[in-house]
């Protein structure tokens, strides 16, 4: 095990150094979701709900609701705010271990002796252990103020984070209100009920049949050689870029579209373009059409200008 904070509990004058360790952790075997064609794996994407596109971390902040109104919280903001980064687990006070519902009961660490002597450990241990009471302390996990219990479990002491009062729900059920008779007789079968099937609680006994069932599955399907390589499953997952890219090849394509609607629509078109042979033809037709407009225009005015002197000399 590997220590998750090291600090001291405090109580007066006395500081006893320790360690915490998480003392529990999940068995479940983990299910992934895939495709069933191919075993690839499945994406939750991060897609903004008001321009559609995948967001990457950097560019995702926090928020809160209330009622129709959202609220961001930039994690500059957040950082602002005051975090607990004390050391130590202060003792409120020593309260009788009924007194406190289970229901409470969160989190559970160990706590290690962290002195050069464990001997104001054992201390603590045999005190709480002697009085029958446990310790209510405050301490800081995470930079967040957590409020605990620190009780004897076996050997060594333990420290359960307590539920804040606010996050119990109070129950209320109609059924419960109704008043029920219940005769001797029944009372008494089912204390006798209870007593042959009394016991002490050994946890060992126990068993998650459903997890068993399941890894019987697995090792069954991996000797079959029913399995994939895992590199395998995972495909290029389309990033923020990626959607950009998308939605300029969309935006192009109805451009395209759109244009070429514009010309059907349009009521002058423009003739094709012709070709080099076609435009040095062009240029040298033109050239012979304007050397014959010129001789044609030098004749006709000869003979105008003959014809006028005539006219003058028979006058």
């Amino acid at each position: 095990m590997r220590a998750i904070w090291t600090g001291a509990i405090s109580f007066g004058l006395v500081n006893v150094p320790v360690k915490l360790y998480s003392a529990t952790e999940g068995r479940s075997v983990t299910l992934h979701q895939v495709h069933d064609r191919d075993g690839g794996r499945i994406h939750y994407e991060r897609r903004c709900d008001v321009c559609g596109r995948l967001v990457p971390y950097e560019h995702i902040e926090r928020a809160v609701v209330e009622d129709d109104e959202t609220i961001v919280l930039t994690k500059e903001e957040l950082d602002s705010l005051p975090q607990e980064r004390s050391r130590d687990i202060s003792v409120e006070e020593f309260v009788p271990s009924s007194q406190i519902d289970p229901i409470l009961y969160d989190k559970s660490y160990f706590l290690e002796p962290a002195g050069k002597s464990p001997k104001a450990y054992v201390l603590l241990r045999r005190t709480l252990e002697k009085t029958e009471r446990t310790a209510i302390v405050q301490f800081a996990l995470r930079q967040r103020t957590h409020l605990a219990a620190l009780r004897v479990h076996g050997d060594m002491l333990m420290l359960q984070t307590l539920r804040w009062p606010n996050e119990v729900r109070q129950p209320s059920f109609a059924a419960l209100d109704e008043k029920v008779r219940i005769s001797g007789k029944e009372m008494d079968l089912a204390a006798s009920l209870v007593k042959s099937i009394a016991s002490d609680f050994a946890p060992d006994e126990f068993h998650d049949e459903y997890q068993a069932e399941l890894e019987k599955l697995i090792d069954a399907k991996i000797k079959q050689g029913d399995a994939l390589d895992t590199d395998a499953t995972f495909g290029e997952v389309e990033g923020a870029e990626g959607a950009e890219v998308i939605d300029l090849m969309e935006a192009l394509k109805k451009s395209v579209k759109k244009s070429r609607a514009t010309k059907r629509g349009g009521k002058t078109k423009k003739s094709p373009q012709k070709s080099s042979s076609q435009k040095s033809s062009s240029k040298s037709s033109a050239a012979k059409k304007s050397s014959a407009a010129k001789k044609t225009s030098g004749s006709s005015s000869t003979k105008s200008g003959g014809s006028s002197s005539r006219k003058r000399k028979s006058a």
